[in-house]
């Protein structure tokens, strides 16, 4: 089984640097940012960092990911990101935290082309990660039916092939029982993407996919001092 068939372990945090670490001289910020990241990615297989800052509230969004191969992989990432976090907590406040696992649709058994990968090298300029929650109406629906109108939802997304998406399941885990997760290089396309599939019949049946947050891509922890 290779790793992009196995299902996989994604954590994000949405991160703000208080005002002690605003005190911190440049070199002391830098050291104290690269000694963090260094601990939390022992913890993960690949890790993605993004600026949120003036999109929406926040520094940083750190994405962590890791195969699971084995159970224990949730508990190493989390005590390696406690163990990194703990020392600097009065500089960094983790806000949103979103995480959850990967597996097989139950609407396709063909894998999509529009599949993101969470180990790949290189990643699109914009990520956009909600929390999405449905309708009890939906669960008592019958497989049948759920299928039908996912149809209508996965015809409007291969509308958009250069759109890539991720959906985490978190079923008991956090308060959402879904985690979506989208890649793109055009934001005009994707909110052309999102205002379209409003208009699909499953929509009667979300409960809550809110709050957004979009990140754009650093690539490596040195290109955050470009603007911290």
């Amino acid at each position: 089984m290779t790793r992009e068939t196995q299902r996989t372990f994604s954590h994000f945090s949405v991160v703000s640097f208080t005002p002690a670490y605003w005190g911190l001289s440049a070199g002391e910020r830098r050291t104290l940012r690269q000694t963090w990241l260094d601990g939390v990615s022992a913890g993960a297989d690949a890790t993605h960092l993004y600026q949120t800052f003036a999109a929406n509230t926040g520094d940083l969004l750190l994405w962590c990911a890791a195969a699971r191969g084995d159970p224990a992989v949730p508990r190493q990432f989390f005590e390696a990101f406690g163990r990194a976090t703990l020392p600097v907590r009065r500089y960094l406040e983790v806000g949103t935290t979103l995480w959850g696992f990967t597996r097989p649709s139950q609407y396709t058994k063909v894998r999509s082309t529009q599949e993101l990968d969470p180990f790949a090298g290189d990643r699109h300029p914009y990520l956009i990660i909600y929390p999405f929650v449905k309708t009890t109406e939906w669960y008592l629906k019958n497989r049948s039916e759920r299928q039908e109108l996912m149809a209508q939802h996965i015809k409007v997304g291969k509308q958009y092939q250069d759109i890539t998406q991720l959906l985490l399941y978190s079923f008991g885990l956090q308060d959402q029982e879904f985690v979506v997760v989208y890649e793109t290089s055009d934001l005009t396309r994707f909110l052309a993407l999102v205002e379209e599939l409003r208009g699909t019949e499953a929509r009667v049946y979300t409960l809550r996919d809110t709050p957004l947050h979009l990140g754009v891509h650093q690539d490596g922890a040195e290109a955050l001092a470009a603007w911290l």
